[in-house]
């Protein structure tokens, strides 16, 4: 590689790097409630006068800008690793029943158990995402083939639409559990404290490794199952190893934020199109890295977006995400560039 060539990858990491920067402070500065900037800035360094001040910016609007990171990164990881793993340029990780699992977890530990917080039933919806993807995978290992990706596609879309039916028949009995289910289902980093982000935060980075391991498998998995198995790759380990990412890495992130939708779907073509430009091709050692930087910056945005338009309201992030998301991704099945990618 020449030092040109080089320099294309360093230059797009260091500006998607200031970029996150940049939606960060903005997030920590900007919300529902307007604070003058340069209060924001004195609380920040730990010289606010104002108590109230100080409060916003550190326990809600820090932890919710390090939630939006982190559950973003997770999304993104697992989106560009589920089309990976499938070979399906439109799959998202809902498809491995993740988010269905995690939604139909939560409703029954608040509709049986009884169970009101957020810390209660966090653990129980992180459970169902992990049932769910574990009973996709065993389901995609039936028959004489073996586990292929359009067995494991139709495995995790049989397995979503029966916890969905059975996510509705329990929210539909329940009124608490419907009116949790409904803030949840529309996506949302208002929760984000930073407990929050210490509890997720384990298996997102146990995600993010076992992903990354993966990287050099899921290149030789791109050129066909018999390619990757002539060069030594143990296919049945490499989407073990890629089921048990994305299962952390989106039952973690969906368990505190919701089903945000797009996010895992539009961000790996995005950065398909950035490697393309900076020279690096289908390599998945850059796309899983890149996923994980530009889904923080979709989410940010979004979130940004939706607690300055309607003051002192706010918009829920998973909302916005589907109203930039679904256009985006329309048009780039238009121009089919899904094909180039």
């Amino acid at each position: 590689m020449t030092r040109s060539e080089a320099f294309r990858p360093a230059f797009l990491v260091a500006v998607l790097c200031a970029a996150l920067v940049v939606l960060c402070l903005l997030s920590i500065a900007l919300g529902a409630r307007s604070i003058p900037l340069d209060q924001v800035v004195q609380a920040l360094l730990g010289r606010s006068p104002s108590r109230l001040v100080e409060n916003v910016v550190w326990s809600v609007r820090v932890p919710r800008t390090a939630l939006g990171l982190t559950a973003g990164a997770a999304l993104g990881l697992s989106g560009a690793l589920m089309q990976a793993l499938t070979r399906n340029p439109l799959a998202d990780p809902g498809l491995l029943g993740v988010s269905a699992g995690a939604a139909f977890a939560i409703v029954l530990s608040v509709a049986v158990l009884g169970i009101g917080t957020l810390f209660g039933y966090i653990w129980f919806a992180f459970a169902g995402a992990l049932v769910a993807s574990v009973v996709v995978f065993l389901l995609g290992r039936l028959g004489r083939s073996g586990l292929t990706p359009v067995k494991l596609a139709l495995a995790g879309v049989a397995v979503t639409s029966l916890l969905t039916s059975l996510t509705s028949a329990v929210v539909l009995t329940d009124p608490e559990a419907l009116n949790r289910y409904r803030f949840w289902a529309a996506g949302s980093l208002a929760d984000g404290t930073g407990d929050v982000v210490l509890q997720i935060l384990p298996f997102v980075g146990a995600g993010a490794v076992l992903a990354l391991v993966c990287a050099p498998a899921l290149n030789s998995l791109a050129l066909g199952d018999d390619v990757a198995a002539s060069l030594g790759r143990r296919l049945g380990l490499v989407r073990l190893q890629g089921v048990a990412a994305v299962t952390l890495l989106t039952g973690a992130a969906v368990t505190v934020i919701g089903p945000v939708v797009f996010i895992g779907l539009v961000v790996p073509h995005l950065a398909r199109i950035l490697a393309q430009q900076a020279r690096l091709g289908p390599d998945h050692r850059w796309l899983l890295p890149l996923s994980a930087m530009l889904a923080p910056c979709l989410l940010l945005s979004a979130d940004i977006i939706g607690r300055v338009a309607v003051r002192p309201s706010e918009i829920q992030a998973g909302i916005l995400v589907a109203f930039i998301g679904g256009p985006f991704f329309i048009a780039m099945v238009r121009r089919r560039r899904l094909a180039e990618v």
